[in-house]
């Protein structure tokens, strides 16, 4: 059976749209009228999405729905429901279109014959390597359900960590904004219509007046070029940054700056001890679970590091050994997986390494913020303040000459 998509009329004469599965699109028509339906249209869900052939324009699930969607196959799975009914309950359960699409689609690869990580294969952007691997080897251990629950469990701590990080970048994303808004409309309307007062007077101006008039005139002859010349600046280091070797030695750079290299290194070893930990305990070899963790890593220095540490352990070398080799996990880290190694916990110890990492991470990323704020606020108000005083002190020197 296949997923199709139709459109039809109603006895009202209004169209409705939906996902119906059926062996052919004959059988559509023929439900839809059986319904009291017209069918408009009806094409085949698959097909539609397999003429996405670039990766850019494949549908995706937000983390709140995968957490979702996963929480819900582990609860249905785990009570006994087989997995296509699982997955037709689900996808009746979301009110997305797009992503009940998706489902139905799944569903139907899944009565195919084909296993579910295979059927989630359909969909790489939704369903990433790491969650397809990890339910592949849910499914050869017989602990489906155990292991959906382990990956809801997994998408949530993902999305908390994010919605903690998103309300903590408001404030500071607000005042940045508001902030070079006041500046710009100071130095691109307030100044020169002050200027032009002084002008009359023909009095010599201070040197601090001169330079913010001079600010003035940049702005309001060259702000929009200057924004423009930034957007290019901006696009081009972004372009730059898709070549491969420039990529990697930015971010091995990254990894050596003040406060930054602690960030990145933290948030990166925090997800891979995380994504290792989760397939290691699916029952995912360690080699093929380092390959994985390795490619979810956003710094690609760090995922250069885990190939070679991957090619070490494959060749009969400890993890921590491996590990410790590249110089850039944190002690922690490694005595943590020489612990796990030695105990025969290791799933355990990845476990909790990551969660003091991510918690450390997160630490700093608010003290950070915390920062920021007061910093903008310094920012401003010294900038007020040395275009007040640029202002003023024409008013005083006038003064003291009429005196």
């Amino acid at each position: 059976m296949a997923a199709f998509e139709y459109i039809a009329l109603n006895t009202n004469g209004k169209e409705e749209k939906g996902i119906i599965e059926a062996d052919g699109s004959r059988q559509v028509r023929q439900m839809l009228r059986d319904r009291g339906l017209a069918p408009l249209s009806v094409t085949v869900t698959r097909e539609q999405k397999n003429k996405q052939v670039l990766s850019f324009f494949q549908p995706s699930l937000s983390v709140r729905d995968l957490s979702l969607i996963t929480r819900q196959l582990s609860t249905l799975i785990a009570a006994g429901i087989p997995i296509e009914e699982a997955l037709l309950a689900v996808s009746k359960q979301n009110e997305n279109p797009k992503s009940k699409a998706m489902l139905i689609a799944i569903r139907s690869k899944v009565m195919e014959g084909f296993s579910l990580a295979n059927s989630f294969a359909e969909f790489p952007r939704a369903f990433p390597s790491l969650y397809r691997a990890t339910v592949a080897a849910g499914e050869a251990a017989g602990h489906l359900d155990l292991v959906l629950n382990k990956l809801a469990d997994y998408t949530e701590s993902q999305q908390e960590s994010r919605a903690k990080i998103q309300q903590a970048m408001v404030y500071p994303v607000i005042l940045f904004l508001l902030t070079i808004s006041i500046l710009a409309g100071l130095l691109g309307y307030v100044v020169p219509d002050i200027v032009k007062v002084f002008a009359d007077t023909g009095q010599q101006l201070p040197a601090l007046t001169v330079f913010i008039i001079s600010l003035s005139d940049i702005v309001k002859d060259y702000g929009l070029i200057i924004v423009i010349i930034i957007a290019l600046i901006v696009f081009g280091i972004r372009r730059a940054l898709t070549v491969k070797s420039i990529k990697l030695n930015y971010d091995r750079r990254i990894l050596h700056l003040p406060l930054i290299a602690k960030m990145s290194r933290g948030m990166n070893v925090s997800q891979f001890a995380s994504t290792l930990s989760i397939l290691s305990s699916s029952g995912v070899p360690l080699v093929e679970a380092m390959k994985i963790s390795g490619q979810v890593l956003s710094n690609s220095w760090l995922q250069k590091k885990v190939s070679e540490a991957t090619v070490s352990v494959s060749e009969g070398s400890s993890l921590n050994t491996a590990l410790e080799q590249s110089g850039y996990f944190p002690p922690i880290l490694l005595h943590m997986i020489a612990s796990g190694e030695a105990s025969g916990e290791l799933d355990d110890m990845l476990f909790r390494v990551s969660k003091s990492m991510q918690q450390d991470v997160e630490v700093l990323l608010s003290v950070l913020l915390s920062l920021f704020g007061p910093f903008m606020l310094l920012i401003m108000g010294g900038a007020v303040f040395t275009i007040v005083m640029a202002i003023l002190l024409p008013i005083m020197n006038l003064n003291q000459l009429v005196v």
